[in-house]
């Protein structure tokens, strides 16, 4: 039995468990492996205090530091898919390119839209 299909019929709390290990293990290896990610998480880190800060009330904090974490979601998605990608074959394949095109345009847009966030909700404060 491989060890995908010893933890794949867990339960309840080993099941959460597992999942809370993979995650674990998930975000380690984008630290480890992926130079985008650990700046993204050095901006994170500097913008999520100050989105909390800066936000009046729930919402507008909420809109600030969700804009952040969704960069860090799509660049965990993105790392993932380039991931398997290189996994595949390490020649050059124009579905392989455009697959890691299309994951890098998906971490444009969404650090776009952080700063469309920011810009929308902190501009009119400033004014």
């Amino acid at each position: 039995m491989s060890a995908i299909e010893q933890f794949k019929g867990k339960q309840g709390l080993r099941r959460l468990i597992n999942a809370l290990g993979y995650s674990r293990d998930g975000l380690a290896a984008a630290w480890k492996h992926e130079a985008a990610f650990r700046e993204e998480v050095m901006l994170a880190a500097a913008t999520i205090p100050l989105g909390l800060w800066l936000g009046q009330g729930g919402i507008e904090k909420a809109l600030l530091v969700g804009s952040i974490l969704l960069v860090l979601v799509v660049e965990l998605l993105n790392s993932a898919v380039e991931a398997v990608v290189d996994r595949v074959s390490d020649e050059h394949h124009d579905l392989s390119k455009r697959a890691k095109d299309i994951g890098s345009a998906a971490v444009l847009l969404t650090l776009a839209l952080a700063a469309a966030v920011w810009a929308l909700v902190l501009v009119p404060h400033t004014l």
